[in-house]
């Protein structure tokens, strides 16, 4: 059996490299019980309709045989349609989530860290056929990832996707760029109540973003980062020459941040 990988590292094309947590084989199970009691839920239903319609047409001559017989084969493909069409429909809605997986915390994911695209959702349904062989429940998969570095059934291979776990994210301290260092902006009110002004909330969290993940960058990536940020919050309020001189763009941007969201760490 190989080493498992508890994790999985992403690197963005701007040097930022984080990790997400891969999901254990117990917490996926647990996730496919809810998905299997729900499809079951769904045939259920099927089957009483589908019941009450062939009674219902069978005091008609010719018709209730014919709609008897229709629904015999239609049964047979609702319960195929249903069985892997719900995983497909909802991973593909729901961003990688089913039932399940939404209550268990659990996303499908490219293992590149790219977006989910639809081919990657279907092929990894429909190798649940392959999955639940040999007529076990499962057998397959599950030995799949027991054995699998990065807990992979055999559609998570072939579809070169994952399951990790997902892990609220611990909103970052403010304090850090927005009390140590003066503020050079707030020399002059009018101008920061413009930036606050002319900044949208998006606009405001890729600040926030940046400046709480600027260590994780490349040098290289952080002095490209900051110097586009800098050059677009120029054009948000043009603070005079003797308040910005000497500031770098990081510091610049910093004293955006602290412009920004002093209101709310005061």
């Amino acid at each position: 059996m190989l080493s498992k990988t508890t994790s999985l590292t992403i690197r963005t094309p701007e040097g930022v490299s984080f990790e997400v947590p891969i999901a254990s084989p117990f917490s996926r199970c647990l996730a496919l019980a809810i998905d299997f009691a729900v499809v079951v839920a769904l045939t259920i239903v099927i089957v009483q309709i589908l019941g009450a319609l062939t009674i219902a047409t069978s005091a008609l001559p010719g018709l209730g045989q014919v709609f008897s017989d229709f629904g015999t084969g239609a049964m047979i493909l609702i319960q195929f349609l249903i069985s892997f069409g719900y995983g497909m429909a909802t991973e593909w809605l729901w961003s990688g989530r089913t039932l399940g997986k939404r209550m268990m915390k659990l996303r499908v994911i490219d293992e590149r860290g790219l977006a989910l695209s639809l081919k990657q959702v279907v092929l990894r349904n429909l190798f649940r056929l392959l999955d639940l062989l040999p007529s076990t429940f499962y057998l397959l998969g599950g030995i799949s990832c027991l054995v699998t570095k990065r807990c992979q059934r055999l559609g998570d291979i072939a579809a070169g996707t994952l399951v990790i776990r997902e892990v609220s994210a611990t909103p970052p301290s403010l304090e850090e760029f927005v009390r140590i260092e003066r503020n050079s902006f707030a020399a002059l009110p009018h101008l920061e109540a413009r930036l606050r002004q002319n900044t949208t909330p998006e606009e405001a969290r890729i600040v926030l973003d940046a400046m709480s993940r600027r260590d994780e960058l490349e040098p290289s990536a952080r002095l490209n980062l900051f110097s586009q940020l800098a050059n677009h919050f120029r054009g948000k309020a043009e603070f005079p020459d003797e308040i910005t001189i000497g500031l770098s763009d990081e510091q610049y941007i910093r004293n955006v941040a602290a412009t920004l969201f002093r209101r709310a760490s005061v």
